[in-house]
Order: structure tokens, then sequence, then C-alpha cells
């Protein structure tokens, strides 16, 4: 039962992931892309506290330890998904909603490749079946007929992709953390998720109080809307960890292109874009990966 609850938290952590994306997207133009990035990571912190704090009392495990394996993992998950959530948004300046999203869903294909290189996780042959079936529904999705991959606007493409790469390395670097905490894997999750939030709310601190102080003054004035974003960057993440806790980083990001169908709902129904057959035809194949990954688990 404890192993196939991983596709649980995934599609839970799909689901507050987009609705983070969303509420960020509407703070982008107020805050900038830096402003809410640090929306993400300032307001999320406390409720990650919160958890860790429920999680202590309901399970009586111990906190982990630090070592330098933890250290060192949580460092460089925190560092990229910074890097990778300020891209996001700059994407969304440029492209649509559903668009970026797309992009960022080439993730996977990294995902494996770097779970291999620095986890030694391993990707069966029908598990890489799946992530091609998954990936050809994202870019049946994303890309119009008779365009270029980078063309028209490579720009955004190219800031999307470098985004891609930047979160893939980040959920290697936090399963990486998470294995390392050891354990019992839902302390473990929720110890990784703030003591990474910490580190980014420092990291990004300094940069808006010598840089962007304006910014930091309307983050404090938008503080509502800023919770609710952090509240719901927090619960997603503490549902990817506990999902990265449980398999593999490939399996719960390419699970995760379910995001997509959760993003062309808020698209459709909330920025009022039209889904035309094309788009809904990759969601059925990006659907059918997904499927096809969760029965080609070992």
């Amino acid at each position: 039962m404890t192993n196939s609850l991983w596709v649980l938290f995934t599609i839970v952590a799909a689901m507050g992931q987009t609705a983070r994306n969303a509420m960020q997207r509407d703070l982008t133009p107020r805050l900038g892309a830096a402003g809410a990035t640090q929306v993400r990571f300032l307001f999320g912190f406390p409720f990650a506290l919160i958890f860790l704090i429920g999680v202590a009392l309901w399970t009586r495990a111990p906190l982990p330890t630090f070592n330098r394996g933890f250290d060192l993992w949580t460092v460089a998950g925190a560092v990229t998904q910074v890097g990778g959530t300020a891209l996001m948004l700059l994407t969304m300046e440029r492209r649509s909603f559903v668009v970026t999203i797309a992009y960022l869903k080439t993730e996977p294909v990294l995902v494996a490749l770097f779970g291999f290189l620095f986890l030694g996780d391993i990707v069966t042959w029908p598990m890489a079946g799946a992530i091609g079936v998954a990936m050809a529904g994202v870019m049946l999705l994303s890309l119009k007929p008779g365009s270029a991959i980078l063309a028209p606007g490579w720009q955004p493409a190219a800031l999307g992709l470098a985004a891609a790469a930047l979160f893939g390395l980040s959920s290697i670097a936090y399963r990486g953390a998470i294995l390392a905490a050891g354990g019992n894997y839902v302390m473990a999750a929720t110890f990784s998720l703030t003591c990474g939030l910490l580190l980014q709310t420092v990291i990004l601190w300094p940069y808006l109080v010598v840089k962007r102080r304006d910014t930091l003054k309307a983050i404090l004035r938008l503080w509502r809307p800023s919770l609710l974003a952090g509240l719901a960057g927090a619960a997603a993440s503490e549902f990817w960890f506990l999902a990265f806790a449980l398999a593999t980083a490939a399996s719960v990001r390419t699970l995760a292109l379910v995001e997509i169908v959760f993003a062309q709902g808020v698209s459709r129904f909330v920025f009022k874009n039209k889904t035309t057959l094309r788009e809904a035809l990759g969601i059925a194949v990006l659907i059918a990966g997904a499927i096809w990954l969760v029965r080609a688990q070992p």
C-alpha cells in the first residue's frame, strides 16, 4: 500500500502546483519575477514549519540529523529551484499559461537522465516507453502545426526549457536529500522541505532588501494573495517530497504531467483561453502515457 501512495501524492501535488502557478502568474505583473518567486518561499516557509511540527507530533519520529549528503543535496535543490521558478515566471510573461507548463513538462526526460547519473535510479524499458508517450502528448499539445520547435518566439521556449532543466536538477537533489535524511519517510520529506524553503528565503531576501526594496514593500502590501500562494506552494511541495520519498524522481515527474490537464482547466475557465482539437488530442496522449507509467512500475 505504501509503495502505491506515491501516485496519490503526485496527483494531489500537481493540483496544488497548478493553483500556485496561477496565483503566481497573477502576482508577477505587480511584483515582477523576483518578487513573485520570493512569495513562493517567504510565505511558504511558515506553512512548511507548521507541517513539520504536525508530522513530529503525529509520527513521534525524531528529527533527522544534518549530514554532509543531506546538506549538499538540500543546497543544490534550493538553488536550482529558485532559478527554475524565476525562469518559469519570465516565460509566463511571454507565453500563455498552458504553453509555459508544456515547456516545463519536458522535464521528465532530463530527470530520468539526472536520476541515473546522480542517484542510480533505474528506468526500465516499459517506463522509458511511457515517458516517451507522455512527452509526445506534451509536444502535440504545445507545438503549432508548421512551426519549428524554437520559432516563432524562440526566447520564451529557451527560457521554458532552461527552467525545465533546473527543475529537473532540483527534483533529483531533493530526492537525494530525502534519502540522505533517512528514517521515517514522512518526517524525512517534511524536514527536507522545511530546510529547503528556509534556505531559499535566505537566498532571495538580501537581494530584495538591497536591490528591490520597492518590490519587498509591494510583497508586504499584497500579503493576502501572497499568503494563499505560499500555502498552495507549501502544500504542493509537501506532496512532491512525499512522492519523491517513495518513488524515483523520473516516475514522479512523468506522472506529474497530468498537471497540464489541470492547467488546461485553469486556462479555459479562469484565463478564458479556448482548447483546440489538437490540444485535446495531446492531453489524451499525455494521459495514456501517464497511465502506462503507473502500470509499468516494477
